[in-house]
């Protein structure tokens, strides 16, 4: 069975898009909401899917709605500590997962050679500027095999307790996890993309969001100083 594990923080534009895309698959999953203190309807839409009448989604037994300190390590942990499946996939609450994904992950379980592994990714949208943004954070992720939070990562949960979970700090929490994953195994990287909402690039601007992406992926790759938590600011 999969763990689908999905931070939020006042996501209710774009959770519900996600959700019908995760509930429209087939295959054994649950999913595991853990909401950081939203202040709009964010903590309702899980319960909207479940108990709208009209909603064209099959009604799926195994949800749960959890609520942590506000963070994406913290609020993953704590997902990750309820969950069930064999995998564990942390999946963000603006990304759209490819059809097949599930059942594709359900039978990858008898496969222990496969421990854990991501999905490349795209943006929403035909902006050459943030096709420009995906082609160059697939190619330091090919390199690299270090995988961002936005490629929807999923690992063993068995090797995700070994290696202790995400590291409890504020930002870069995916990319720390995985520089102690890669010593242990080294992931897949699965193709068709996942899709991720582009409107939170729009609206901090394409061109300031692809420095912002650069600096990442050049303090990632070359150990710069750490980036400001300011750097890492909220865009809903």
């Amino acid at each position: 069975m999969i763990s689908v594990i999905i931070p939020t923080y006042n996501e209710e534009k774009a959770l519900p898009k996600t959700l019908q895309a995760l509930f429209s698959q087939p295959g054994e999953f649950e999913t595991i909401l853990v909401d950081g203190g939203s202040t709009d309807r964010t903590s309702t839409i899980l319960d909207d899917f479940e108990f709208r009448p009209s909603s064209p989604i099959t009604p799926h037994p195994s949800r749960l709605a959890l609520t942590a300190p506000k963070g994406r390590a913290s609020q993953m942990n704590a997902g990750a500590k309820e969950a069930k499946g064999e995998w564990l996939l942390f999946l963000h609450a603006d990304t759209i997962l490819p059809d097949g994904t599930i059942q594709r992950l359900n039978d990858m379980e008898r496969d222990q050679s496969i421990q854990a592994g991501g999905f490349m990714h795209q943006f929403s949208g035909d902006d050459w500027r943030l096709k420009c943004i995906s082609f160059l954070d697939n190619f330091r992720c090919t390199r690299s095999r270090i995988i961002y939070g936005d490629q929807a990562l999923f690992v063993r949960r068995a090797l995700f307790e070994q290696l202790g979970g995400f590291p409890n700090q504020p930002i870069l929490e995916d990319v720390a996890f995985c520089e102690r994953l890669i010593k242990v195994t080294t992931p897949l990287l699965l193709s068709p993309p996942v899709v991720t909402d582009a409107r939170k690039f729009i609206k901090m601007g394409i061109w300031r969001s692809f420095v912002r992406v650069l600096l990442i992926i050049l303090h990632v790759e070359y150990r710069l100083p750490v980036l400001p938590r300011t750097f890492f600011q909220d865009v809903r």
